[in-house]
Order: structure tokens, then C-alpha cells, then sequence
């Protein structure tokens, strides 16, 4: 059973893995398979602010899945459009707050305005903070962040001297957004896949078997049991 009271994480984040294999193994398209993944999403994030967690971020479309076939792409894309168009109006209503990682810019125009109508729709909610990684590559924010401090050294606005480990942080995506406190990933693979490379060095990892659209809300409450029966050293004792 959760403890509320004591080492309740504050931030998940998860990689949502196994749309596609899930539908192969059902005989569907996959298309179906990242379909089915999106209804798991909207009950997790609604589940995830009902428990109280604070902030949920998820992989949604990397800088590396555009390698993908041009059919499957388009879909994403027409998926992740329909949904932010349809759950930033629910959203709003259940005062959770859409953001949006990652670079935007690959995108079409319509999905790019739809994903500026969702933040700004639901940018003054105070419930949990639900931000979607969109054309997200953990590498790809890092050297960004790493152009920014660049470009302020060049204008004289910092020193050289001056970075620090908060100078890297506050020039991420998830600047203002506390790092994880754990990170669950679903289908079997146990690897990071370029999520959240800087902001996941002191988060507790938890790797499923399930399939991402199997994932339920008893699992989020099983990982979260998990997680609290573990010790944070940080690095110390």
C-alpha cells in the first residue's frame, strides 16, 4: 500500500515502450497499438494527480523516431495532434497543466499551433504539471543548453568561471521542473533511450515487462510501492 506520508515521489517519468509490439502481438495495425497507448496515457495522468503526484513527464515521440517509416510517422503525428486537441480541453476542465518538451520546429504548422493552444489553454491550472517529450533527444537538449551558456559567455552576460551545475539545469527543456524521482519503463527494455540524460543521474529506475497499453493504474501504484521501499544515498551513506 502507498505511504502518503513519507518518500512520496514527487515527479514520474516514463517511457511509454511497446505500442507497436503490443499490436503485432494482437494481430493489429500499429497505428492501433499507439491508439490504445494514448487512452493508458489519459488514465495514468489522471490517476497520477488523483494520488497526488506532482509532475508527470513521458517520451512521447523522440528526435530518433523520425527514422521510422514515413506511414508510421504520419500517424504519430496525426495521433498526437487529435490528442492534444481533444485532452488539453478535458485538461483544462480537471486543472491539470500541459507543457511541452523538446523542439517543435520539425513540426507541421498545425501541430505546432496545436501545441501552443494546449499550453496556453491550460497554463494557469494548479493541479499536476503533465509534460509531454516532443521530438525530445536527451543529447540534442544538452548540446542546445550548451549553445545558450555559449551565446551568454560571448555577450558578456556570464563568465566562463560562472557555470555551474545549476547554470546547465536552468538552461534545459525542464527548466523550473524538479529531476525525477523515478523513472518506469514498460515493455522489457532496460535502457534510458536518450530520456532525461542530465535530470534522471539520482532517479530510481524501474523496468516492466508489460506492454505500454496494458499498464494500468495499479500498476503506477505497484511502482510507487517499489520505489518507496528503496534507500536514496545520493552518493552518500
Amino acid at each position: 500500500m502507498i505511504d502518503y506520508n513519507e518518500n512520496f515521489p514527487e515527479h514520474i517519468a516514463i517511457i511509454m515502450d511497446g505500442n507497436r509490439r503490443w499490436a503485432k502481438k494482437k494481430n493489429l495495425p500499429i497505428k492501433l497499438g499507439h491508439r490504445e497507448g494514448a487512452k493508458t496515457l489519459e488514465k495514468i495522468v489522471r490517476h497520477a494527480k488523483k494520488i497526488g503526484i506532482k509532475y508527470l513527464t513521458v517520451y512521447a515521440f523522440s528526435t530518433e523516431n523520425w527514422k521510422r517509416s514515413k506511414d508510421e510517422v504520419d500517424a504519430l503525428m496525426e495521433l498526437l495532434q487529435r490528442y492534444l486537441d481533444d485532452f488539453a480541453k478535458k485538461a483544462d476542465t480537471e486543472n491539470i497543466k500541459i507543457v511541452v518538451l523538446g523542439d517543435p520546429e520539425p513540426f507541421n504548422e498545425s501541430l505546432r499551433k496545436s501545441i501552443d493552444e494546449a499550453m496556453e489553454r491550460t497554463k494557469d491550472n494548479t493541479g499536476i504539471i503533465f509534460n509531454i517529450c516532443l521530438n525530445y533527444g536527451g543529447r540534442d537538449e544538452i548540446v542546445k543548453a550548451t549553445k545558450k551558456i555559449a551565446s551568454k559567455i560571448k555577450t558578456g552576460e556570464i563568465d566562463t568561471d560562472d557555470i555551474t551545475e545549476d547554470t546547465i539545469s536552468e538552461n534545459l527543456y525542464t527548466k523550473n521542473i524538479p529531476d525525477p524521482d523515478l523513472m518506469i519503463r514498460t515493455s522489457g527494455e532496460i535502457r534510458t533511450s536518450g530520456f532525461l540524460i542530465w535530470q534522471l543521474a539520482y532517479t530510481e529506475f524501474i523496468f516492466l515487462e508489460k506492454y505500454w497499453p496494458d499498464f494500468d493504474e495499479d500498476d503506477l501504484e505497484n511502482c510507487i510501492e517499489i520505489y518507496q521501499k528503496r534507500n536514496r544515498k545520493f552518493g552518500g551513506n
